[in-house]
């Protein structure tokens, strides 16, 4: 399954939109009959397991035959934790998916899609459950949804020259201890963005929601505006951050990249989907 980038974060309005982005995350479910969920997260030496855990433990309760079914999951990603990218609604639809193939089960993508939702909030890995972020990381392209409803309300590609130079800072924000009351104040300038988004305009959505997000947590957008004065066609904060994500045409990238500085970025192809 795939990272994502945000065009609208839904927590002020429960409205949201992202985009695939060419990062991965893959896991790997062997059932036991321990009884027991095992997980490692190659790379993620104390990371909180629990989201995988959730996944694999509801995907094996619903579908497994007989009782004490227990699993040893195994995920690899090159999805920075913790920065925005969606390494969670990666992860959660990635070990939906392989403990449904470990039991010869299949359901409707969508509906896996739903099923890590409900895990992510359950495991307090994000406020809304990112249904937007897990679409784009499912489906691909540019996806527009209704968190509050678990619907998509448009989905496009994405343009096909354009490539990603994220900026991912060192620093992690975790979703513990957002300050939410100052996001969801943001509710009047954000749904003018979503209404941007929804007629097309998404790089000027995108803008307006880096700017907005950045001010209500006290980031500074610097790296949003000189990317724009540097010729990028989109950019903005991805999440709460603190990566942005910098959309370029693929032949402008060396040069934006130098003159951003060039230090702390990597480049990923937009991911638009397989169907």
């Amino acid at each position: 399954m795939h990272g994502a980038g945000t065009v609208i974060n839904a927590i002020a309005t429960g409205k949201g939109a992202a985009f695939g982005l060419g990062l991965e995350t893959s896991a790997v479910v062997e059932l036991n009959d321990s009884g027991k969920i095992e997980v490692r997260m190659e790379g993620l030496k104390g990371e909180d397991d629990m989201l995988a855990a959730l996944c694999a433990r509801t995907i094996i309760d619903a579908y497994a035959e007989g009782e004490g079914s227990g699993a040893r999951v195994t995920t690899t990603s090159n999805i920075p934790v913790s920065k925005g990218l969606k390494s969670s609604s990666a992860a959660a639809n990635a070990v939906v998916l392989a403990t449904l193939n470990a039991l010869d089960a299949e359901i409707d993508r969508m509906e896996a899609v739903r099923i890590g939702v409900k895990c992510a909030i359950e495991a307090g890995v994000s406020v809304t459950g990112a249904f937007d972020d897990a679409c784009a990381s499912m489906l691909g392209g540019l996806v527009i949804t209704d968190n509050k409803t678990n619907e998509i309300i448009k989905r496009q590609a994405m343009p096909e020259e354009l490539v990603a130079l994220i900026h991912v800072p060192q620093r992690q924000i975790r979703k513990k201890g957002l300050p939410l009351d100052r996001m969801r104040g943001l509710a009047g300038v954000i749904d003018v963005a979503y209404q941007k988004v929804l007629v097309g305009k998404w790089q000027e959505a995108m803008l307006i929601n880096s700017l907005a997000y950045s001010a209500a947590l006290s980031l500074d957008p610097v790296m949003t505006v000189d990317a724009m004065l540097q010729g990028a066609t989109a950019a903005g904060l991805s999440g709460t951050g603190p990566a942005t994500v910098i959309l370029v045409k693929e032949r402008r990238l060396k040069a934006v990249r130098e003159a951003l500085g060039g230090k702390d970025f990597i480049v990923a192809d937009i991911y638009n989907g397989e169907d």
